[in-house]
């Protein structure tokens, strides 16, 4: 049994027949809450719980399915191409979207983690949450924070922006498509981005040109945070 379980193949197999489910669950009940990557990680790790699979093992596979995570996020740039005129014609609106939602993301983090009482550590582990899993570790790092933390953190960010995103939509009457990809993208990252895609065209181009603005502006953000 260790000896499959340590293959890369393993864990490769895993995530994709896991994610696969999720899709497929997310068409047939059609709601935001069966989101493929949250039905995923929990399968994941039922399954590892229940068959006492150690987490090493699943990461040899598991590593290899993460290399992606940069260059899928480069493929966004495809759709930025095809909406530059767009990009153009709002550059202030989204530049001052991606300035507000980076300042309210850092302030908001660390007045909770303030709040609550938690050290230095998880602090700056909890600031970098709403940027790309990239940029966030490297700030976690940079200012001393559990990285552990801080995937975990913008995972469920990512997650729970992808969820909302559609309902906050609703609620707030957020009718421009720019305004809802820069919201979308800036608060949640790459993954809330995939449901900015569903959403529309110019939605996941906003939402992804987003993602590197505001990853950029919190890194030079956190530079002035007292940690």
């Amino acid at each position: 049994m260790d000896s499959i379980t340590s293959s890369p193949l393993f864990g490769i197999v895993l995530c994709i027949l896991t994610f696969e489910l999720g899709v497929w669950l997310n068409k047939k009940l059609k709601t935001p809450i069966c989101n493929p990557l949250l039905i995923a990680i929990a399968l994941i790790i039922a399954v590892l719980q229940i068959f006492k699979i150690p987490l090493e093992n699943f990461m040899v596979g598991g590593d290899i399915i993460s290399l992606f995570l940069a260059p899928a996020t480069a493929v966004l740039a495809l759709s930025i191409y095809s909406q530059l005129a767009v990009l153009k014609k709002h550059f202030l609106p989204v530049l001052c979207g991606c300035l507000a939602g980076s300042v309210v993301s850092i302030l908001s983090a660390g007045g909770l983690c303030i709040a609550f009482g938690l050290d230095d550590a998880l602090t700056a582990a909890m600031i970098p949450k709403s940027v790309t899993t990239p940029i966030a570790m490297e700030i976690s790092k940079q200012h001393g924070g559990l990285v552990a933390v801080t995937v975990a953190a913008v995972i469920f960010t990512g997650i729970l922006g992808a969820i909302l995103s559609p309902l906050l939509i609703r609620i707030f009457h957020i009718d421009h498509p720019v305004a809802q990809g820069v919201g979308i993208g800036t608060s949640s990252h790459a993954v809330g981005t995939t449901k900015a895609v569903e959403l529309g065209e110019i939605q996941g181009a906003m939402s992804g040109i987003s993602i590197g603005v505001s990853g950029i502006i919190t890194v030079l953000l956190s530079l002035f945070v007292p940690l």
